[in-house]
């Protein structure tokens, strides 16, 4: 086995999360987002003229990135949750859509946290969601705080024709921790190690890598066999003493090689790295196999968490008690079953705007204003609605003089965005400038006797009727003024 030097480890002993005693700061939700578009890899290896390909990939939608998965997660951990209760958000990515503006504060907005509380970005790292949770729950065990949301989203690009590409998938997880939660942290170890094996720069798209053999050798194996290494000896236990253990990995013969080194079962005991399902989702992905595994975990179970880039995050983990999950819970098992496969490489590339198209008609350029985002940042984010304090009657765009009524400012405020409706009316705009077309605009009957009029996304064309049942969904809707314009959406029921 290759052994780090003193000078290439820094071991963090002194942290709270290693003394040992008993901890207060445990996961008491958890949940999961994976993209409703999927591609078979043998579309890839057609495009490319590759041998046969097996397995697929979780692919965003073009209205996705990682702030709207990222926000998908974290409404599917806090269902059930007292929204008011959340003191600090985390948010973890490799591919945040700013380089220079918090993302973590637009989920928060979009979620309804209140206004009070700390928000964090942790980026440029695929440790990057392990570090959001060991401070999460160092933060919770000092008593600075009492519920974390911790969510991790990655939409990396892969270099048309790479291995990248074909690997790279498309997904987002959150965990609460909390002081009341049942998911113990038992012990910890942590590492880092610089080496340049895997970058990108703000003015690259493509992940970069160096040589592969010395990137897996030098960089993947090294470290992760010596943090094993030192964590077992350092707590007296064996693989044999852990019921589940999730391993990043870069792929799926990376993974395979660990499990074989230390004799953890690949069927029995190795959490399934989802690679054939779902690619390498990069940040999310360690967090995605943690609550893949916490789905099914039983009570005193022990669960191993092994993550890599640029050092090493060991986090071990005993469940008090089995979560118990909501009944509109998704999580990995949920968004699995529903997916539509993506025809061809074609549709594949408008999606992931590696190019651009023109589609239909050519129109005016977008004109967006940061002053009108911030006047009526409720309604955008929130998705508010007013609702009439006199006779009940609900309105979205918000409205001061009730339609019905005529009371005037008399009303209060309504989040909407967890509602569910049904389509009254639709069309289909086969010219408008979309990249998905036909353009679905529609109008939804929710609860109060209120009609919401939207875009439809996630959706098949041929198979939207009267009456379908639909949620909200928080997406892009286009780049106008420099910056990044989010607004909500209907689509069907998953």
């Amino acid at each position: 086995m290759k052994q780090l030097s003193s000078a290439q480890i820094q071991v963090i002993s002194d942290s709270p999360l290693n003394k040992g005693e008993d901890s207060m700061s445990t996961i008491k939700s958890i949940g999961a987002y994976i993209p409703f578009h999927s591609l078979k890899l043998e579309v890839l290896a057609k495009a490319w003229g590759g041998g046969s390909q097996i397995g697929e990939k979780s692919v965003a939608n073009f209205d996705e990135d990682t702030i709207t998965m990222a926000l998908e997660a974290s409404r599917d951990c806090l269902k059930g949750i007292d929204k008011g209760s959340i003191d600090r958000l985390y948010f973890a990515s490799s591919s945040t859509p700013y380089n220079e503006k918090q993302s973590a504060s637009i989920v928060a907005a979009a979620l309804g946290l209140k206004k009070d509380i700390l928000t964090i970005d942790f980026t440029n790292s695929i440790r990057a969601g392990t570090n959001a949770l060991q401070v999460a729950i160092d933060t919770v065990r000092s008593g600075s705080a009492k519920n974390i949301l911790v969510t991790a989203s990655d939409c990396r690009l892969g270099a048309p024709g790479s291995d990248n590409e074909r690997i790279f998938g498309d997904g987002a997880a959150a965990l609460l921790v909390s002081n009341d939660g049942v998911i113990s942290l038992e012990d910890n170890y942590n590492h880092t190690n610089e080496i340049i094996d895997q970058w990108r720069v703000s003015n690259q798209p493509y992940v970069q890598s160096w040589e592969d053999r010395f990137v897996k050798t030098e960089g993947y194996q090294a470290n992760v066999k010596q943090a094993i290494t030192s964590f077992l000896k350092q707590n007296k236990s064996t693989s044999q003493d852990f019921n589940k253990v999730v391993i990043y990995a870069p792929d799926q013969r990376s993974h395979l090689g660990i499990c074989r080194t230390f004799k953890f079962d690949p069927k029995t005991q190795a959490q399934d790295p989802m690679f054939s399902r779902i690619g390498n989702t990069g940040v999310a992905s360690c967090l995605m196999m943690f609550v893949a595994a916490l789905e099914d975990a039983a009570t005193n179970d022990r669960i191993l968490l092994v993550n890599y880039g640029d050092g090493c995050d060991i986090l071990s983990f005993r469940v008090n008690n089995k979560l118990k999950l909501d009944k509109e819970y998704k999580g990995i098992k949920g968004n699995l079953e529903s997916k539509v496969y993506i025809s061809n490489y074609e549709q594949y590339i408008q999606m992931r705007k590696i190019i651009d198209m023109e589609g239909g008609r050519s129109r005016p350029p977008m004109v967006s204003s940061a002053v009108a985002v911030y006047r009526d940042r409720k309604m955008i984010y929130q998705l508010t609605a007013s609702k009439c304090t006199s006779c009940g009657r609900a309105f979205y765009p918000p409205q001061r003089i009730c339609l019905y009524c005529q009371a005037i400012d008399e009303y209060e405020d309504l989040m909407i965005s967890d509602k569910k409706g049904k389509v009254f009316t639709y069309c289909k705009d086969q010219l408008a400038g979309t990249v998905d077309p036909p353009l679905i605009v529609c109008v939804v009957n929710l609860e109060n006797n209120m009609r919401v009029f939207g875009q439809m996304t996630d959706r098949d064309p041929d198979k939207i009727e009267a009456d379908m049942e639909v949620d909200f969904t928080f997406r892009w809707i286009h780049g106008a003024g420099g910056f990044h314009n989010y607004f909500w959406k209907f689509r069907p029921l998953r």
